[in-house]
């Protein structure tokens, strides 16, 4: 019988993260995805189950330290050893800074850091003395570069690429491989459907990123062998200006 494996994703939305579970549960992970809310995992829960996969929601606040612990530890105890954990959490927003207030700054570094910083922690406990997973942060334009308007995101988004540098040089002697990869450019979501429909009619249509292609390179980057480990490979469609 082959040992159980499973994957952690936090923040299983319905672009990147679902599509990341719907990978790795087609390997024969058992998906183990959170959003804040239980209900909006239903649909991506019976996809996965739809295609014969294992599947487990969990209604979980990644900002909160003592729900991270008692999720890492529930997962461990009640599902499978967790082989891969991605920490795919957003917090795209746009304020000038005159009118970033405090909140919104430390709630978007709360979202897009330091849930993280708890994921990444947690995973590594129980990771390290098994001597192998991967430990993954979906990065942004924003991880590279601060533009007009996201101080809040950038700064978040910054801080949570020397996260998983910091994280890479520790654990990678240890047999954990902690990626970092940059997506740069427009993600195929209902909100660029929605603000772009031109693009959908036109050439362009390549130039938006499929969540598919995502999370074909997370499960390579799983399966990459020791001695050729990436940190942070960037994606982005032809017709990005970078």
């Amino acid at each position: 019988m082959a040992e159980r494996r499973a994957v952690l994703v936090i923040g299983a939305g319905d672009a990147t993260g679902g599509a990341i579970a719907k990978r790795f549960a087609r390997e024969g992970y058992v998906a183990c995805v959170t959003r804040r809310s239980l209900d909006k995992l239903q649909p991506l829960l019976e996809s996965i189950r739809a295609e014969g996969g294992e599947a487990h929601g969990f209604g979980s606040d990644a900002r909160k330290e003592d729900e991270m612990v008692a999720l890492i530890h529930k997962i461990e105890t009640d599902i499978a050893p967790i082989e891969a954990a991605i920490f795919n959490i957003g917090a795209n927003v746009r304020f000038g800074i005159a009118e970033t207030t405090a909140r919104v700054y430390f709630k978007v570094w709360e979202m897009a850091c330091f849930g993280g910083f708890l994921m990444g922690r947690e995973a590594a406990k129980v990771m390290v003395p098994r001597g192998r997973g991967t430990i993954i942060f979906t990065g942004a334009t924003a991880s590279l570069r601060g533009r007009e308007g996201y101080a809040a995101f950038a700064g978040a988004k910054h801080a949570l690429r020397a996260l998983a540098q910091s994280m890479a040089r520790e654990l990678w002697p240890k047999g954990i491989h902690v990626a970092h990869p940059v997506v740069d450019g427009a993600i195929d979501t209902e909100f660029i459907r929605t603000q772009f429909p031109d693009r959908y009619a036109s050439r362009e249509h390549d130039g938006i990123v499929q969540p598919e292609h995502i999370a074909d390179l997370y499960w390579q980057l799983h399966m990459q062998p020791r001695d050729a480990w990436t940190h942070e490979p960037d994606i982005r469609p032809w017709l990005e200006t970078w």
